[in-house]
């Protein structure tokens, strides 16, 4: 079997292999080991056949990753699927504290600020970790 087919047998492989991850690492990859083909079906020495493809691979890479902390950077942070949603109060502790039930379970929540008065029915403002912050007023969601 010729040099290239082994080539782009392995990029085809890299390829599919990313089907599987979905980070396209694996497709850059794929595409300059099959790169190292075409230069082989080109004749051109193996170690050139090398060096294409790793520099294609580090290229590549590099510029994945700077496009995807650029898309990350654009891409507006998302609100929380609990904000604005209605708890009731359980209990009420020291420092606004509170015990709430919310889907099923009993959360640690706090009040969001200092001066919001306690009550029975209160809406979620925030989150902190895996503690509610809580208002006395519905939030909008929009």
């Amino acid at each position: 079997m010729s040099g290239y087919w082994m080539w782009w047998i392995a990029g085809a492989a890299l390829i599919a292999a990313e089907l599987v991850t979905g980070t396209f690492y694996l497709l850059v990859i794929g595409l300059a080991v099959a790169c190292g083909g075409v230069a082989a079906w080109f004749d051109a020495a193996v170690p050139v056949q090398w060096l294409i493809a790793a520099a294609l691979g580090v290229v590549g890479t590099v510029l994945l990753q700077r496009w995807k902390r650029g898309l990350a950077a654009s891409t507006p942070p998302q609100k929380g699927l609990d904000i604005g949603q209605m708890v009731q109060v359980q209990s009420w502790g020291p420092g606004g504290t509170a015990r709430v039930a919310y889907r099923g379970s009993t959360w640690d929540a706090e009040v969001a600020t200092p001066e919001t008065p306690h009550a029975h029915t209160m809406y979620i403002a925030g989150m902190r970790g895996s503690v509610l912050l809580l208002s006395n007023h519905p939030i909008e969601t929009a």
